[in-house]
């Protein structure tokens, strides 16, 4: 079975590190390019700020389901809790971002290193999956972000 926490700690090692690297490639014209439209319109650089405030946010929702909590609250709002974070990031340059982001990728990388199999079966309420096992919420953060660069890399193609 793949999913046990060491392959799962694997991925979110890889795939954080190939979201920093892409990230890494922009010049600093590109960070102000408008990704989604929708809503507060973020750039390039507020989605990174979004990948920071929903990595800690991912951190916070395990670590209440590893607790015996039951997750996000029903009435969750994810889109206003989303552009309420990213609000709060917009004078931090793209660098320091980076640092925060690799800062929190290892902060969830120690909490699942440090689970065991039975943890990953623990389920809770996440926002966009519903009730689900913490095995499907760690696959959803490593997910979440290569969703959002497939975005970033179609719309600045």
């Amino acid at each position: 079975m793949s999913e046990t926490p060491e392959h799962l700690k694997n991925r979110l090692i890889k795939e954080g590190q190939k979201s920093l690297d892409y990230f890494r490639t922009f010049s600093s014209d590109e960070w102000d390019r408008i990704i989604y439209t929708e809503g507060s319109c973020w750039t390039v650089h507020q989605v990174l700020a979004h990948f920071v405030a929903a990595e800690d946010g991912f951190h916070q929702l395990i670590e209440d389901i590893l607790a015996g909590g039951f997750g996000t609250p029903v009435d969750f709002d994810i889109n206003t809790y989303n552009e309420r974070k990213v609000e709060k990031l917009p004078d931090i340059s793209a660098s320091s971002l980076m640092m925060r982001f690799s800062k929190v990728r290892r902060r969830t990388v120690g909490l699942v290193a440090g689970m065991d199999q039975s943890d990953l079966a623990k389920q809770g309420r996440h926002p966009f999956l519903g009730v689900s096992s913490l095995a499907d919420i760690i696959k959803l953060i490593y997910r979440h972000n290569q969703i959002h660069i497939r975005e970033v890399r179609k719309i600045l193609s």
